[in-house]
C-alpha cells in the first residue's frame, strides 16, 4: 500500500472511532495519532508520548483492534512509534489543535487560558513557608534540596523529590514551603498540593462518574505536582496505575514532582515495583526526628511568633521531654496556655511538668506483638498457643495471617522478626499473609468488619 492508501484508511478508522467515543475523548486520544505506514500487514501509528501509548493500550485497545480489522483487514497488526519529547513545552499541547498553526501562533493561542491558571487553587498552606521552617541537623539536607527545587523547579536533578520520615517531623511544612516559593517566583506556574487520600477519592469519583479522561487531563496540566503521604496508595492498584501514567507524562514533559511518605521507597509494601523505581529516580531525603536543640528552637520561634512569654526553664523542659514530633510540641504550648488562662495560673515549670506528664500518659502505649496475638486469639476464641503451632485449620491460619498483618501495621519490626515471633515462620510467609489479608479486606465486607473490630480492641489497650 502507498502512503495515500494508509492515510485514507486510517481516516476511515477515525470516522468509526468517532462514532463510538465521546467527542472530547476522540479529540484528546485519537486526533493526535499519526499513521506512519502500513507494511507487512502492520499499521504503525505515531503517538506523542509513552504515557499516551500506555493509556491507549489500557483504555481503547479493543476498539482500536476491531476498527483496524474492519478497515485494514483481519490479522492486521498494530505497532506504535513513540515521539521523544526533547523540548518540554511541546508537551503542553495535549488538548490537540486540528489546524496547522505554527508553534508561535499556538503559544499565543494558549495565552488566553491565563485566567485558568489564576483560577487553580493550589491548596497550599501559606503559613508553611521557608521563613517559618526552623532548620537543624536533622533536616538541613532536606531543606537545602527543597530550596534548590523551589528556585528551579524541574531544572535540577532532584526530580522527583521524595521526602520521608515519621509523622510530625515537618514533611508537609517543607513541601508546602516549596510550593509557596515557586508560586512567588513563578506565578504563571500551575502548582497543586494534594494528599494521596484526596487524589484517591477524586479518582474513585471520576470512575463512578465516567470522567476519568477529565481527571487525567486536569493532572496533566500541572507544572508542579505535590502529593503528601504517598504510602496511602499501598494496595490500591487502579489508583497506582493511573498515577503511574500521570507521573510518566509529567516527568517526560519537564514538570516537577514532589512526594512524601512515612517510610522510604524500598519499604513501601503494596506499591507496584515500577512506581517505587520511579520514586528513586531523583532525590530521596529523610527528615529525622528533631534533636533537642532543634526542638528548643522550634519552641522559641512559635512562642515568639505567637507573642507569648515562656520562662527559659519551661522551654528547656518541654524540649527535653517531648521528642516525637513538631505537632506534639505545638500541642503542648496550646495546652499550657489553655490551663494558664482557665485556671489563672502562671506559666512555670510545675505547670509544664503537669501538662507534659498528662499528655504523654494519655498517649496510646505502643502495641506489642503479644497484645496483637492475645487480641486476635480472643476475637476468634483460640488459645494463644494455637497461633504458634503448625496447625493448618482454617481458623488458626486466618488468625495467624491477621496477626502478621496487624504486626506489620502496628510495629516497626521487620517481616523476618514478625515471622519469628508469630509461629516461627519466614519473612516470605509474613509478606504473603499481609497481601492475602489486604486483598480479602477489599472484597469481603464481613472480613473487613472483623479486622476493624480487632483494631478497635487494640486501641483500648
Amino acid at each position: 500500500m502507498n502512503d495515500i492508501d494508509h492515510v485514507g484508511l486510517w481516516n476511515r478508522c477515525l470516522t468509526i472511532i468517532r462514532d463510538n467515543v465521546p467527542e472530547q475523548t476522540y479529540k484528546t486520544w485519537f486526533l493526535p495519532i499519526k499513521p506512519l505506514k502500513y507494511e507487512d500487514k502492520t499499521l504503525v501509528l505515531q503517538v506523542p508520548s509513552q504515557f499516551f501509548y500506555e493509556f491507549l493500550e489500557e483504555q481503547f485497545i479493543d476498539l482500536l483492534r476491531q476498527t483496524i480489522y474492519k478497515v485494514f483487514g483481519e490479522g492486521s497488526k498494530l505497532m506504535y512509534n513513540v515521539m521523544v519529547v526533547n523540548n518540554p513545552p511541546t508537551g503542553v499541547s495535549l488538548p490537540p489543535h486540528t489546524g496547522t498553526a505554527t508553534p508561535t501562533k499556538q503559544e499565543t493561542k494558549n495565552v488566553p487560558p491565563q485566567p485558568l491558571i489564576t483560577e487553580l487553587d493550589s491548596h497550599l498552606k501559606g503559613d508553611y513557608n521557608f521563613d517559618t521552617f526552623i532548620e537543624g541537623e536533622s533536616n538541613k539536607l532536606s531543606r537545602s534540596v527543597a530550596e534548590a527545587v523551589a528556585l528551579n523547579p524541574a531544572k535540577t536533578i532532584f526530580n522527583p523529590l521524595f521526602f520521608y520520615g515519621a509523622s510530625g517531623v515537618g514533611k508537609t511544612h517543607l513541601i508546602n514551603a516549596i510550593g509557596t516559593k515557586i508560586k512567588e517566583l513563578y506565578p504563571e506556574k500551575r502548582v497543586l498540593y494534594v494528599s494521596a487520600h484526596l487524589f484517591q477519592v477524586q479518582y474513585t469519583d471520576s470512575v463512578r462518574n465516567n470522567t476519568v479522561n477529565d481527571f487525567i487531563n486536569f493532572y496533566q496540566t500541572i507544572d508542579v505536582l505535590i502529593i503528601d503521604d504517598i504510602q496511602e496508595f499501598a494496595g490500591v492498584t487502579k489508583t497506582q496505575n493511573t498515577f503511574f501514567h500521570i507521573f510518566n507524562h509529567l516527568h517526560q514533559n519537564g514538570k516537577q514532582l514532589i512526594l512524601t511518605s512515612d517510610r522510604s521507597p524500598v519499604l513501601l509494601q503494596g506499591m507496584e515495583e515500577r512506581l517505587i523505581t520511579r520514586f528513586k529516580w531523583g532525590m530521596v531525603a529523610e527528615l529525622e526526628k528533631p534533636t533537642v536543640e532543634l526542638r528548643r528552637n522550634i519552641l522559641r520561634n512559635k512562642i515568639r511568633r505567637d507573642g507569648l512569654q515562656f520562662p527559659p526553664e519551661v522551654i528547656d523542659y518541654i524540649a527535653e521531654n517531648v521528642s516525637d514530633s513538631v505537632r506534639d510540641l505545638e500541642g503542648i504550648i496550646i495546652s499550657i496556655m489553655a490551663h494558664s488562662t482557665v485556671y489563672n495560673k502562671d506559666i512555670d515549670l510545675e505547670l509544664a511538668q503537669r501538662i507534659v506528664k498528662k499528655v504523654t500518659h494519655n498517649e496510646n502505649k505502643a502495641v506489642t506483638i503479644d497484645d496483637i496475638i492475645q487480641t486476635v486469639c480472643k476475637h476468634y476464641g483460640l488459645d494463644t498457643s494455637a497461633i504458634h503451632t503448625k496447625s493448618r485449620k482454617r481458623e488458626v491460619v486466618q488468625a495467624r495471617q491477621i496477626a502478621m498483618y496487624l504486626a506489620k501495621n502496628y510495629t516497626d519490626l521487620s517481616a523476618s522478626k514478625i515471622g519469628h515471633l508469630i509461629g516461627n515462620k519466614d519473612h516470605a510467609t509474613v509478606l504473603y499473609a499481609c497481601k492475602n489479608v489486604k486483598e480479602l479486606r477489599e472484597v469481603d465486607k464481613a472480613f473487613l468488619a472483623e479486622i476493624d473490630e480487632i483494631q478497635r480492641e487494640l486501641k483500648k489497650i
